[in-house]
């Protein structure tokens, strides 16, 4: 039997899904344990010289964050995998994240719930996910760096504001209007050879050139 503290541990769940299918995944997220969610526009690369000359080598992403419960992990990869068929290719990517912290409010009350991740967590963890905000502009070269070091491919997010004076916030960081997120999934052992890479090449440890953080991902579909 789970302890209380087993069945208070939250994951986030990232589904990069196809345009148009965003809206779709929110809704059977909802039917199986998910309360709510949260859905980004991203675009995808694809390497293909015809399609980039003809100005069409980008594909429109949707970016959809889930919060639930860890226990509901397993069951929502298969049903979302199932459902969208993203164990072919380009039907889309989930991976999950751990959450240490999670604050939430309801009409009756104020939730605030910290676990320990190392404690009856999981420590052999596969795959990680790379996340590189940089200025507006410079997704793409960001992501030639990173494929060039052994990266696969990546998404671009766009995080925009409604107006000069306004953030949008991304995992905690507020992020301005003029910023690129790039999001890599990639094996742990390539982690180091990519941040290196683009650490290099983009100038990230001068003051104001970007900031890259990492996050290990607790399981992955959808990769291949």
């Amino acid at each position: 039997m789970k302890s209380d503290k087993e069945d208070n541990r939250f994951i986030l769940t990232m589904v990069v899904a196809n345009h148009g299918d965003g809206s779709k995944v929110l809704s059977e997220a909802k039917k199986n344990g998910v309360s709510g969610g949260t859905i980004f526009l991203g675009k995808g690369t694809v390497h293909n010289h015809l399609l980039e000359m003809l100005g069409i080598d980008e594909e429109k992403k949707e970016i959809v964050l889930l919060c639930s419960r860890e226990k509901y992990e397993n069951e929502l990869h298969g049903i979302l995998t199932n459902k969208f068929k993203m164990n072919k290719p380009g039907r889309g990517i989930m991976i999950s994240l751990p959450m240490n912290k999670l604050l939430y409010a309801n009409q009756h009350s104020t939730c605030e719930i910290n676990t320990d991740l190392e404690e009856g967590g999981k420590k052999t963890m596969e795959y990680q996910a790379i996340f590189i905000i940089v200025d507006r502009g410079l997704g793409h070269e960001v992501v030639d760096v990173a494929t060039e070091a052994g990266a696969r491919g990546a998404t671009i997010i766009n995080a925009r504001g409604s107006g000069i004076h306004e953030k949008e916030v991304f995992f905690s960081i507020n992020i301005e209007p003029e910023k690129e997120i790039v999001m890599i999934i990639i094996k742990k052992e390539e982690t180091d050879k990519i941040i290196d890479a683009v650490k290099e090449k983009m100038k990230i440890d001068e003051p104001g050139k970007g900031i890259i953080f990492v996050m290990d991902v607790t399981k992955a579909s959808g990769l291949r």
